[in-house]
Parts: C-alpha cells; sequence; structure tokens
C-alpha cells in the first residue's frame, strides 16, 4: 500500500514504522473533566468501497467539558497495520467532524487484507488545557464491494418442472481492481410469489470456486428468484434484482 501524505491520507500495509511513529496511539489517557460521550463512523454505516470510485466519508465525535471543545485529532486503525488519517477536522460547540476520502486506486492497491474491522483512536482538547485520549473509541467496517447476480431458466415453464437458478457473487479485489468470484460463501435462494410484498428463503446454496452460483428447484408459481448474501465482516450484504418468471 501506498502513503497519500499531501491529502493527509495514511493507509498502511506493512508500515509498522507508521504505527511506531504515533507513540499517543500506544495509550489512553485524560486530563481534567473532558469526555468523549458518541462517535458516529459514516452515519453508522460500513465504508464500503469498490474498485474505481473514492469514497468520502466523516467520523463525528461528541466530547463534554467544562470550558468547551477547542479540537480534534482523529486517526482510524485497521487489520495489516492500515492506518488513515483525516482530509480535515473542524469542530462546531461540541462536535467536532473528521472528514475521510479513500481512493482504492491510491490508498488500497494491492491490500485487500486490510478489510475488515476498523478502530477510531480520538485526542480532544479543551479549552482550559484539559484533554482526553481514548484508544478504540468506536468500530466500524472498511469492506470490499460485492455484486450478485441471479437468472432463472427455462421460461416459461410448466408448472412442476423444474428450473435452473444461476448466478455469481463477487466482490471487489483491490489488487487488479476487478470484480472477481467470492468462493465458498453461503447463499440464499429466495422466492416472491407474484402478489406477495416480500421474498422468502428457499434453500442455501454454496458458491464455487469462481464464485459462481447453481441450483434446482420446481416450478410451482408465478414469481420473482433471487439470490440474497447476508455478508461477512470483510464484505458487505448484498441481493440480486431477481428475475421474474412465468409459470403455465
Amino acid at each position: 500500500m501506498r502513503m497519500r501524505t499531501s491529502a493527509g491520507v495514511v493507509v498502511a500495509g506493512a508500515l509498522a514504522v507508521s504505527a511506531l511513529a504515533v507513540p499517543a496511539a500506544q495509550a489512553g489517557g485524560r486530563s481534567g473533566d473532558t469526555a468523549i460521550t458518541k462517535v458516529t463512523v459514516n452515519g453508522g454505516a460500513a465504508v464500503v468501497v469498490g474498485t474505481s470510485a473514492a469514497k468520502k466519508f466523516s467520523v463525528t465525535l461528541t466530547a463534554k467539558d467544562d470550558s468547551g471543545i477547542d479540537g480534534a485529532d482523529v486517526t482510524l486503525f485497521g487489520p495489516s497495520f492500515g492506518m488513515l488519517s483525516p482530509t480535515s477536522t473542524s469542530c462546531s460547540g461540541n462536535t467536532c467532524t473528521a472528514r475521510f476520502v479513500v481512493d482504492p486506486k491510491v490508498d488500497l492497491a494491492y491490500s485487500n487484507e486490510v478489510a475488515g474491522t476498523w478502530y477510531v483512536d480520538a485526542w480532544v482538547d479543551a479549552n482550559d488545557g484539559d484533554y482526553v485520549w481514548t484508544e478504540k473509541v468506536k468500530s466500524f467496517k472498511l469492506q470490499r464491494a460485492s455484486k450478485i447476480t441471479a437468472n432463472a431458466s427455462p421460461e416459461p415453464v410448466k408448472k412442476g418442472k423444474t428450473i435452473t437458478v444461476t448466478g455469481k457473487l463477487t466482490r471487489a479485489d483491490w489488487g487488479t481492481f476487478t470484480y472477481k468470484g467470492y468462493s465458498k460463501q453461503s447463499v440464499q435462494l429466495q422466492f416472491k410469489k407474484k402478489g406477495a410484498k416480500s421474498y422468502s428463503t428457499v434453500k442455501t446454496v454454496k458458491t464455487s470456486s469462481t464464485g459462481a452460483l447453481k441450483t434446482t428447484v420446481k416450478a410451482s408459481a408465478d414469481g420473482t428468484w433471487r439470490y440474497s448474501f447476508a455478508g461477512t465482516s470483510t464484505t458487505p450484504a448484498v441481493s440480486a434484482a431477481g428475475d421474474y418468471l412465468d409459470v403455465k
């Protein structure tokens, strides 16, 4: 992985030296009555990054001190020495917002291993000189974007006949900047009968070594078939758009 110092963003794949250069990250502490009361990353959602577009997100931190909040320093740490510093940080009242940008082709190149659970380390300064430093004050997920497809055939089909539902589960590969098959994952085959409001799970199917999906079922009624993936720590949940099948 590479370092983008001009924007203040660092994602260090094997930069153990970078971690050692930040001694404050090794411990927490406080002085006076300063306290961090709330931290929100990306509005509470996982940070999902694809293969081309830069992902912008923010960390909002709320703190308290009798004298008011002067400023904050927020750093994000993840697996394999992953690290992100904000492009900018601003405070208004007791709330500080740190803004981040992750460009997969600059910050995540050849670094699939940094996907997973990340943590927020935060330092807050009060107007009277008090401060608080909290390590791992919040956790969140940095994930590789996912896609899934579904196709039911033949169509139309006679009632009671066998249909085949194929598809593929893929996710962003930050080494090649393409979507590659996600192997050996459990995926649910779901059906929504014509006129119904929701899908029902019919069976669970495993992806192949290339992420391919294939199974057979009996056609019973008009409706829509889809595959749905629950997600993992490194990859978000995703459902196919669905394929409508006319049963004669």
